[in-house]
């Protein structure tokens, strides 16, 4: 789990942000478009609860846009452990930093055709 962060303003909400969720055991990533601030963190519960339920373990990169003590509250809420990782480190096999990679460069070819992507709730 991952941001993208510093995005031009785009759609009618102005996101600026995207939280790129990578689910290791069906290698299959998840955007989800928002603003960079604590909202973010209602979008991930409520747009992941809802169709995956609680998860036994997730690995975040040590990083300060993730609080650690936001998170740390978070899973001791929800009963979870919580796994701070490193960018690239052989536990996550840098899927995350990949598929950001990926995403950017979408996000770069769509502006230079000044396309507009949209976001439907």
């Amino acid at each position: 789990m991952d941001w993208v962060t510093a995005l031009p303003p785009s759609g009618d909400r102005s996101y600026n942000a995207c939280l790129v969720i990578l689910d290791r055991y069906r290698k299959s990533p998840i955007f989800l478009p928002c603003h960079k601030d604590k909202t973010a963190t209602l979008l991930l519960w409520n747009r992941l609860i809802s169709n995956t339920g609680l998860f036994d373990n997730i690995i975040v990169e040590r990083d300060p846009k993730f609080t650690y003590a936001l998170w740390t509250n978070i899973h001791r809420l929800f009963g979870t452990k919580l796994s701070i990782s490193t960018e690239y480190h052989p536990q996550t096999d840098g899927l995350a930093e990949i598929m950001i990679q990926n995403l950017e460069d979408m996000i770069g070819r769509f502006c230079a055709y000044g396309l507009e992507l949209k976001h439907s709730d």
